[in-house]
């Protein structure tokens, strides 16, 4: 509770005395950087691009590694067995991929092309990231969310008819769009749904997907740059990427997913001194100390699942696009 105070205060005064900055949190909350724009390391890089190339320019070989069908069964029928209860109604299972690929993460982030690409190699964390899901922006006194739930491979006939008419999908993600709207309820007034499932394309390497998203708006006070901290913590960690009720959910993903998030699934956000744009950190490769790569990825799980199709979903969300 203390390292949350400590992130609310620093953002708090960062947005308070207008000083343009980069932070990024950690799933968990328990990791956190933050730093102003003006001193920030060779190492830590950032671009963030509002309209990228959704088409691919080459292709380009990834090996994967991952955990087999009956070991993701399991945990997939441990949800279930959650759902069933009661306990979750939407959960977003993860898991990690070794990967093998010729390019380094610093090649990864100078290619890719994404809402933001993020390189990060500091102390002993080392990752890239090109996400295409915006988490939180304010402009002005508007603050704006953008859930992300639905996934399909553009290839597929009819592809966009498929999945917006899809009652799973569109159950999880209406569950989402519910989240997203309470918690920016928290801190803002004048809640509401501006847009409910669009489609967004996105480059996946050697095809395109497409993604489900909603957007949702609210007001805020004057002196909301003072308060910086205490908007963002209080959304977090972000609902597309846990699951409703969101603090139960939390719980059950603890136990059923045997691995470290880490920064994966938490937030970078860059502050300009005016405005705030935001991202979750998704499409996610860490490396570790032996320079072996993971790939981190996953999918919403609710009754209506399918456990082969959820886990060819996790498999179709790790790539390289270009």
């Amino acid at each position: 509770m203390k390292n949350l105070k400590n992130l609310t205060e620093k953002l708090n005064n960062y947005g308070s005395s207008k000083e343009p900055f980069l932070f990024i949190i950690s799933y968990d909350l328990q990791k956190n950087y933050v730093e102003k724009l003006s001193n920030l390391p060779s190492n830590i890089k950032f671009q963030i691009k509002e309209n990228p190339n959704s088409k691919t320019t080459f292709k380009t070989s990834l090996q994967k590694e991952p955990i087999n069908f009956s070991e993701y069964e399991k945990k997939f029928d441990i949800l279930q067995e959650e759902i069933k209860k009661g306990n979750t109604y939407l959960a977003n299972l993860t898991t990690q991929t070794k990967i093998s690929t010729d390019y380094s993460l610093e090649e990864i982030y100078e290619k890719v092309d994404s809402r933001l690409k993020l390189l990060f190699n500091h102390e002993d964390e080392k990752f890239v990231c090109f996400t295409p899901e915006k988490f939180v922006q304010i402009n002005e006194n508007k603050i704006f969310t953008f859930p992300m739930k639905g996934t399909i491979d553009s290839s597929i006939k009819n592809a966009k008819d498929l999945i917006l008419n899809d009652l799973k999908e569109m159950a999880e993600h209406t569950m989402v769009v519910d989240l997203l709207r309470n918690d920016l309820s928290i801190k803002a007034k004048k809640v509401r749904v501006d847009d409910f499932r669009f489609i967004d394309t996105i480059n996946a390497g050697n095809k395109e997907l497409l993604q489900v998203s909603s957007k949702i708006s609210g007001q805020l006070d004057d002196n909301w740059t003072d308060n910086l901290g205490d908007i963002i913590v209080s959304m977090l960690p972000a609902g597309s990427i846990t699951g409703t009720p969101k603090k139960k959910t939390v719980e059950i993903l603890e136990n059923i997913e045997d691995y470290d998030r880490g920064f994966y699934t938490g937030i970078c956000g860059i502050f300009d001194g005016k405005k705030l744009d935001s991202f979750v950190l998704i499409r996610f490769i860490q490396e570790d100390k032996n320079g072996n790569k993971f790939y981190k990825s996953g999918g919403g799980i609710t009754c209506d699942s399918d456990a082969k199709k959820e886990y060819q979903e996790m498999l179709d969300k790790v790539y390289l696009p270009f």
